[in-house]
């Protein structure tokens, strides 16, 4: 009888791709899912999931990962592959050397319009524009500059094309096509945070994607919109029309959401410019500084947004936060960052919560469709440009043996605005490349298997 390095014994195996349910047995060999099976498996390791349900690690296509931290609080939440593709990064090579051999889970980037916008006008900017990237339109050489700098991304593996359209609202609309065209090109999928929020016209949502699938229409890019709860806002069911008839025309448009009805961005940036509080419709008491869970006021609001900072807005409808949920046009990702302990909960328990919450407590979704959005479906959104996605999201024999167990009847998120690296209930097991991250519901510590996933190079 075959030995394997671990087996996963009497777990509830499903596998969104092919619709498998059964109760079995899974085989693992150097990092590979090698056999599944009703016959008992012997192996140097054995995993009792008895009761549990077995299935693929998440994939996360919405990450902004600032230090090693982040990987770990994901994988408590059953992630595997966490993806930077917002706003991406401005130097690929860089990124994936910064977490080489330092990350527990899987991880990727896209190259971003924004950094490269800072980069091409010189912004002063860390992660957001505070300057001309931000609040000046580009010229016709410097958006020359830009789609070079974005094409030799792409030819060093760069697995998408990302946009922050909202930060950067001095772009123009060409400039915008200009990008999607690069993208076309490279088959990769551009990943935009949308120019404008909410349902008050003008510069709402609505509008915004509208640019957006208008500039799909006329390169053939393939559009992904990130965050719709977020963005949508009220506007939430009308941006799921909107997408639904693209896609009934052709285009390839894809979206996602977190299961929170709070965002979070950087107080400083130009989403908070004159005019916020009619746009969005809240005001400074929907704003809280997770610093201290403080709600703000017209004064505290002037002191932090003078300093900089995230600040968590509470301004998605609890009703369009369902909608998104439930529509069979949203994959989940998280939009996850952490500094200093500091952040949203939707980083450590945006997946659990969306098990626990949205399956178990509210039957919102049913199990097979909720595991489809966190696997699968992220997966088939990258597979095109990035072959390696091919083996992820899938619990199959020659599938990557990225692998989340977890107990249905338990599993929770616990994480709070103030509180928000809390980990979950009920996620126990946690594989990634065969190697267990997390077991009984901890971190093995040391573990770090992660593996930069890219999309296949100039001349490969």
């Amino acid at each position: 009888m075959t030995s394997f390095d671990i087996a996963i014994s009497g777990g509830r195996v499903m596998d969104p791709d092919t619709g498998v349910d059964n109760v079995t047995n899974v085989g693992i060999v150097d990092g590979k899912i090698a056999e599944i099976s009703q016959s008992e498996l012997l192996a140097e390791e054995i995993i009792d999931a008895s009761g549990q349900i077995v299935c693929p690690g998440f994939i996360d296509l919405h990450c902004h990962p600032q230090d090693t931290e982040i990987f770990e609080v994901q994988a408590r939440d059953g992630v595997t592959t966490t993806l930077e593709l917002e706003v991406g990064t401005g130097d690929i090579d860089e990124f994936y050397g910064r977490w080489e051999g330092k990350a527990a889970i899987n991880f990727g980037a896209s190259i971003g319009h924004i950094p490269v916008r800072m980069k091409v006008m010189k912004d002063p900017g860390v992660f957001l524009p505070s300057g001309d990237a931000g609040r000046r339109e580009a010229s016709n050489r410097e958006i020359a500059d830009m789609k070079s700098l974005i094409r030799h991304g792409l030819d060093e593996g760069a697995l998408a094309v990302g946009f922050g359209l909202d930060y950067t609202r001095a772009a123009s609309r060409w400039e915008v096509i200009e990008m999607f065209k690069v993208a076309a090109e490279y088959k990769a999928s551009c990943h935009v945070h949308l120019r404008g929020k909410g349902h008050k016209e003008p510069s709402n949502s609505i509008e915004a994607l509208e640019e957006v699938i208008a500039a799909a229409a006329v390169t053939g890019a393939s559009l992904h919109v990130v965050h719709l709860n977020s963005t949508g806002m009220k506007a939430v069911p009308e941006l799921l029309q909107m997408i639904t008839g693209a896609r009934q025309r052709g285009l390839d448009v894809t979206t996602e959401c977190y299961p929170y009805t709070a965002g979070m961005t950087k107080i400083e940036s130009a989403l908070f410019d004159d005019g916020w509080q009619e746009h969005y419709g809240i005001d400074y008491d929907k704003l809280m500084w997770p610093d201290t869970g403080e709600y703000l006021n017209a004064t505290t609001f002037s002191k932090y947004r003078e300093a900089g900072g995230w600040v968590i807005a509470f301004s998605t409808p609890e009703e369009s936060m369902t909608a998104a949920i439930q529509s069979p046009l949203t994959m989940i990702a998280t939009d996850s960052i952490i500094e200093k302990g500091k952040g949203h909960p939707r980083t450590a328990g945006s997946y659990t919560k969306v098990l626990g919450d949205y399956v178990r407590e509210r039957g919102y979704l049913d199990l097979m469709e909720a595991i489809s959005k966190m696997t699968i479906m992220p997966a088939r959104r990258l597979e095109q440009r990035a072959p390696a996605f091919l083996k992820k999201g899938r619990l199959q024999v020659g599938a990557d043996a990225d692998i989340t167990v977890f107990d249905p009847d338990t599993v929770i998120d616990t994480s709070t605005y103030t509180n928000p690296t809390t980990p979950p209930i009920g996620m126990n097991y946690v594989l990634v490349n065969g190697v267990p991250v997390v077991s009984h519901g901890s971190l093995e510590e040391g573990a770090l298997p992660g593996k930069g996933i890219m999309a296949p190079t100039k001349g490969e």
